[in-house]
């Protein structure tokens, strides 16, 4: 008898190895989603860190705060402000062969006329390299040509760029991309409509759109 009671509780215990097998799998299974999950993550995080880097040295974008609140002050759009600013120095401080110095390549000449226009004090000619009093300097120039050239960001341009008289020579708020004679300048307004677009595309957050 106790052979046979021995025999049929044997018979009622389930094999160990065959559960201990599958909760080895479950675990590996377990194992290998936190790693793919993990993988996916990093490639996303790579991706956007490499998108930044890239963007970074394509289309920087510096002092938004900055360039937003100029924007407002003065009513010239944020991504003009910042498309001129990568056209005329990249968003890095220096000063042109020319003289022109700062963010938006100011020359001693356009300062003092901002000065008179704006009625502001005279100021030491190094504090252009001073972003915020860049920005600002250059953003109410601008605008003083936009209103000058009555709102055409085309005349606007040239005339940042190659000076009011040739713009008016040029047809003023008239004036097309081909009506400009300078090459040089024709290339500056084309680059600083098509920057426009990116910034306003790419960086509509940051600038307050």
């Amino acid at each position: 008898m106790p052979a046979n009671s021995s025999s049929s509780a044997g018979s009622r215990r389930r094999p160990a190895g065959a559960s201990q097998r599958r909760s080895r799998v479950g675990r590996s299974l377990l194992v290998l989603f936190a790693l793919l999950v993990v993988a996916v993550l990093t490639v996303v995080l790579l991706a956007d860190l490499f998108q930044k880097g890239i963007q970074e040295v394509t289309l920087p974008l510096r002092h938004e705060n900055v360039i937003r609140q100029q924007s407002e002050e003065k009513g010239v759009d944020a991504a003009l402000i910042a498309a001129v600013i990568y056209s005329e120095s990249r968003f890095n401080d220096q000063t042109s062969d020319a003289g022109a110095r700062g963010l938006m390549q100011i020359t001693p000449e356009t300062a003092k006329e901002i000065e008179k226009l704006s009625g502001g004090t005279e100021f030491v000619l190094d504090d252009l390299s001073d972003p915020e009093l860049n920005i600002r300097y250059g953003t109410f120039y601008l605008r003083h040509l936009l209103d000058q050239f009555g709102g055409d960001q085309v005349a606007a341009l040239a005339a940042y760029n190659a000076g009011p008289g040739n713009a008016v020579n040029w047809g003023g708020s008239a004036m097309t991309l081909d009506d400009i004679n300078y090459e040089e300048t024709r290339a500056y307004v084309k680059a600083v409509l098509e920057k426009r677009r990116e910034y306003r595309h790419i960086y509509d957050l940051e600038l307050g759109y």
